[in-house]
Formats: C-alpha cells, sequence, structure tokens
C-alpha cells in the first residue's frame, strides 16, 4: 500500500523574501494587466512586508489597507501609491 503525502497549500508570501523577487512578481502581473491580480499581488507583498507595518507606512488604518487589497475592490490610484511607496517600490513606464 502506498503512502499517501499531504502537500502544502503554496504560499506565495514565503518566496517574497528579496527585492529582486518582489520587483520580478509585481512586473510580470502589471504586464499582464489585470486589475484583480494587481491587487492580489500588492496584498501578496504587503502580508510577506508585514501589514502593520505597511499600514503604518502608507498612512492608511490597518482595516482599511486589508479592503483596499481585498480582490475586487476598486482602490483609488492615491491609495495604490500610497502602498507601492510603503513597500519600497518605484513604478516607472517605458516606451
Amino acid at each position: 500500500m502506498k503512502k499517501i503525502q499531504k502537500l502544502k497549500a503554496f504560499d506565495i508570501t514565503r518566496h517574497l523574501d528579496s527585492e529582486e523577487a518582489i520587483a520580478e512578481y509585481l512586473s510580470q502581473v502589471l504586464r499582464d494587466g489585470d486589475n484583480d491580480e494587481l491587487i492580489r499581488s500588492l496584498s501578496h507583498i504587503a502580508k510577506a512586508k508585514g501589514m502593520a507595518s505597511v499600514a503604518k507606512e502608507s498612512g492608511l488604518g490597518r482595516e482599511s489597507l486589508y479592503k483596499a487589497l481585498t480582490v475586487g475592490s476598486q482602490p483609488r490610484f492615491e491609495t495604490i501609491s500610497k502602498v507601492i511607496n510603503a513597500l519600497g517600490l518605484k513604478i516607472s513606464v517605458h516606451a
């Protein structure tokens, strides 16, 4: 009889352990252009960095941050910009 192994659920936040990994992850999501995936990826990155510290750095309340980074939400660009800055990231546009 074969022994059945249980697999752990994949948790991307465990792999977002460097600035390079975070930048590559977010860059790929932005290339795809899906709004919900952008919100989801920012949530993953914020969890990897620590929601409380991201909330503090962004000037948003913790509950507001969770709400803004919930898939299906439609946060204002100002909110997204605050979160990206709090994560230590920069947005750039290339032709």
